[in-house]
């Protein structure tokens, strides 16, 4: 039988953290042939039959980032969450519900952070009221954003969310498309509805809508506007002219939080090198009370895939 213990830093924490251990007691046990013993402040972790080493390792590295935290911001269901987010191979789960954890509404679609840029990432939605991401295809950019903003809504912090894109894409003004102006703008705001569905039950989705408490609107119709008690979020970013991004940027109103996303290598102007994205990057990126956040390829969580095909493209 094989075993190995970890010590906690002090007493009061152990005291704090034992009925979260006894909790992964019974998971590890059915799961992972794998017994927990606490013994004042150690932790003995160890095999209940002769095999299981690497089951061993898995728990001690999960006990030793445990170990590591501040207790009091922690409870039993984030340390269930994250242990099984471990188990898949996240090994950089932090625990801390404002920190690389949101609850959202719908059951079983809480957020996690999966790399370490997600986890900066989500520290600067909860520490600031403006926040620009910048980063490729599927490092989470937009649906962390929303997930951040639905959490804000259910718990009360603001009164509504608004998603707006700017709608260039296509290369046509939107008064030439045809429908009215749901219709119009459906192409463009699709992915955002899409991400809300994870997190909301659809009748919430239609019901909030109908109010006005989420608002999806090209970025046109925010000219002229002040956002008081709102989450916004600015999406595909990269195709906002600077005029267009100074407009938006000074909607903010009180109680307010702003996201702006977007990936420079998208960019579908006539010239790139107008990019509002990109200006407001350079403009904004020495003023402390703005988070900066810049993702890379090894914050894709797509398919494998991607990863390979961005690094390809930026590699030509």
């Amino acid at each position: 039988m094989k075993k190995e213990k970890i010590i906690f830093d002090d007493l009061d924490k152990i005291n704090a953290f034992s009925l979260l251990i006894v909790l992964l007691q019974k998971h590890v046990a059915e799961n992972f042939n794998t017994k927990i013993t606490l013994r004042d402040r150690e932790v003995i972790v160890h095999t209940i039959y002769d095999n299981g080493e690497e089951n061993i390792k898995l728990v001690i590295n999960f006990l030793n980032q445990l170990n590591s935290i501040d207790y009091s911001h922690v409870d039993s269901k984030i340390v269930l969450k994250s242990f099984i987010e471990f188990e898949k191979g996240n090994h950089n789960v932090l625990f801390d519900q404002n920190k690389s954890f949101i609850s959202v509404a719908k059951p079983k679609s809480d957020i996690f952070a999966k790399t370490p840029g997600q986890q900066k990432y989500m520290r600067m939605l909860e520490k600031y009221s403006l926040t620009l991401c910048i980063g490729p295809a599927g490092t989470g950019k937009t649906y962390i954003a929303i997930a951040k903003a639905v959490n804000a809504l259910v718990n009360n912090e603001v009164n509504r969310i608004i998603l707006t894109r700017p709608a260039i894409e296509a290369g046509e003004n939107l008064g030439f498309l045809p429908g009215d102006l749901k219709q119009k703008i459906d192409p463009y705001i699709r992915p955002l509805f899409d991400a809300l569905h994870d997190m909301f039950p659809n009748d919430a989705i239609d019901k909030y809508t109908e109010k006005g408490i989420i608002e999806v609107a090209p970025l046109a119709y925010m000219r002229g506007r002040t956002l008081n008690n709102s989450f916004i979020i600015l999406d595909e970013a990269q195709n906002t002219t600077h005029q267009q991004m100074l407009m938006l940027l000074t909607r903010l109103g009180f109680d307010s939080k702003c996201v702006i996303t977007g990936d420079p290598s998208q960019i579908d102007l006539a010239d790139k090198n107008a990019s509002g994205l990109i200006n407001a990057h350079k403009i904004l990126k020495n003023i402390d009370q703005i988070g900066i956040c810049e993702l890379n390829k090894k914050d894709v969580i797509r398919h494998p895939l991607v990863q390979k095909i961005i690094e390809a493209y930026n590699n030509n």
